[in-house]
């Protein structure tokens, strides 16, 4: 029995050896360079606002809508590229041009339709082209995940219906240009039609509702006054009510409104007072939250939750954790509801500051992971927040890199969430300076203010607040699967202490900073070369190897004091 079920655990190693070989080496192909790269058809045209209108049939799960797409023109172009991802069609593609209108011609390609204008647009025109579409767009499968739209009804039978679609694109529902470096910059209007039973909540504010009472429908209309990723444009139908609070942050007075199922209502009144901390420790160590204009909204959805801009879905059953459970296994993570915490966090990281290309996506999941860290600290003290950290570090694979294929719509490893983390966590240790730490945090957000940036940008940003060159860190970290092991090894005769750095690239320098109730040492070890500091007996403690592990994500080998120097 025993040699069967190794030779089975035998079998299951090689097979997920297979499957993550295979993962490596996927074969991209054009559809994914015309996803994930700026090409000729998206080049020469610049997103500045989306009109987008959607009425969804409950009945048969299909929809039929329209979009205004307002763009400049940055070079000369005549085709240009949608995206629109099957079953849905485009019926239509009209020129709005000094006001004349003009039918344009296109073709499907895949995922892709290709729009011809019949002559150069001109540089520098300000240009919109409305796109009618319908069909049946892809139901969701396992969101947020697998996304796309999800068609629920809640216990009493009601319709409950949400869409979910990073990774997987919002030309799942709607055509536009989707690619995350080009945000609407002047913002977006969202207007969704219901059965006038139901309600639509999207992002930004709620313009106003329009009755149609010959169809037994009413027309929602939200406005969003920021820039926005096009993943974050959200609808979510359900028999809603709504209750509103207020904090006073750093930008003035923030509202405040959370949208629930009716019988939800009094747990959402509990469970949701921890917006108010949360946002109040983030706007602490991040700065002033990026969208006051368009408000802070939580809103019941029928899976767990999403980083919708200005509107966070949540689906965490009012608990606290993930669903009840501890990512970390500390007890900590109990303390303050995940969904409310990580999504939220994603307001500065992904939607403040989105990343140019999805290989890099470590800036948003990596940062907005750390965020719990710093929650989970402001709750119970810095001392919690090591502890929470390090106890994520059981979710850490380190099969592939974090930082992904560049311009073919390839996301980096999972590692980006729990590994960027705990990367996020050695570095803030090895600055030894939380006044510093927070600083840089705070003015990152100030200098990528409703941009969009790239992972070097972020480092070279970060080594440049902090007073050292992290390049190296951030090589070891981002782009490759090794733990730095810091070895150790105290020499009694010569009361010295011996250090380097080995399973690491070259170059790697990674300061180590430790402290006591009443002093600290600071050690700069370097790769396959031994340095050493002057050490007493009594300073030994300075080098415990769980101590060390607990604030730094590295192993720490001790060894004989008889090896030779």
């Amino acid at each position: 029995m025993q040699v069967k079920i190794l030779m089975l655990c035998f079998l299951f190693f090689l097979g997920s050896v297979h499957a993550n070989a295979q993962k490596a080496e996927k074969k991209f192909t054009r559809a994914d360079t015309l996803r994930g790269s700026i090409g000729e058809g998206r080049s020469w045209w610049n997103i500045t606002y989306y009109d987008l209108h959607v009425t969804p049939n409950i009945m048969d799960k299909t929809i039929v809508g329209f979009v205004d797409i307002s763009y400049q023109v940055l070079n000369k172009g005549k085709t240009m590229q949608i995206d629109l991802q099957q079953p849905l069609e485009i019926d239509s593609a009209i020129d709005f041009h000094k006001n004349t209108l003009h039918t344009l011609n296109f073709e499907r390609d895949g995922n892709v339709y290709w729009i011809h204008f019949p002559k150069n647009t001109k540089i520098g025109e300000e240009r919109t082209i409305r796109l009618y579409y319908k069909g049946i767009p892809h139901e969701a499968k396992n969101p947020p995940w697998d996304g796309g739209v999800t068609w629920s009804k809640d216990s009493l039978g009601n319709a409950f219906i949400s869409t979910s679609c990073q990774g997987l694109g919002a030309s799942i529902w709607w055509p536009c240009k989707d690619h995350q470096s080009d945000e609407p910059e002047k913002g977006a209007r969202i207007s969704i039609t219901t059965p006038d039973t139901l309600m639509d909540v999207s992002n930004g504010q709620l313009s106003k509702v329009i009755d149609l009472p010959d169809t037994h429908q009413k027309t929602w209309v939200w406005e969003v006054k920021n820039p926005i990723n096009n993943y974050s444009l959200s609808m979510n139908i359900a028999k809603y009510v709504s209750f509103a609070d207020t904090i006073h942050g750093e930008g003035g007075i923030l509202p405040l409104n959370f949208y629930v199922l009716p019988y939800h209502l009094a747990n959402a009144k509990n469970q949701f007072l921890q917006a108010k901390s949360m946002l109040h420790c983030f706007e602490f160590w991040l700065g002033k939250y990026p969208f006051y204009e368009d408000g802070y909204k939580l809103i019941e959805v029928p899976y767990l939750g999403m980083e919708h801009q200005s509107a966070v879905t949540y689906g965490n059953k009012f608990k606290n954790g993930y669903l009840g459970r501890d990512l970390s296994g500390t007890g900590w993570g109990l303390n303050w509801d995940f969904i409310i915490v990580h999504e939220s966090g994603h307001e500065w990281f992904g939607n403040n500051i989105t990343s140019n290309d999805i290989a890099d996506m470590w800036v948003h999941e990596g940062f907005t992971n750390f965020t719990e860290t710093l929650y989970t600290q402001w709750l119970n003290g810095k001392q919690a927040g090591l502890e929470y950290n390090y106890g994520i570090r059981k979710n850490i694979n380190n099969r592939t890199p974090i930082i992904g294929k560049y311009g073919v719509n390839a996301e980096g490893g999972n590692d980006m969430y729990y590994k960027g983390s705990n990367m996020i966590q050695t570095i803030r240790n090895s600055i030894d300076d939380d006044s510093l730490f927070r600083k840089t945090l705070r003015s990152m957000q100030e200098e990528f203010y409703h941009k969009i940036v790239t992972s070097p940008e972020i480092e070279n940003f970060i080594s440049q607040k902090t007073g050292f060159d992290y390049s190296h860190v951030f090589d070891q970290y981002l782009r490759n699967i090794n733990i730095p092991i810091l070895e150790l090894s105290y020499q009694k005769e010569k009361k010295k202490l011996f250090f380097r750095w080995a399973n690491c690239i070259e170059g790697f320098d990674l300061p180590i900073t430790l402290r006591t109730d009443k002093d600290r040492k600071k050690i700069l070890p370097k790769k396959d070369s031994w340095n050493s500091i002057d050490i007493t007996r009594e300073e030994e403690g300075f080098f415990n190897p769980a101590a060390i592990e607990l604030k730094y994500y590295i192993k720490v080998r001790e060894l004989s004091s008889t090896d030779s120097f």
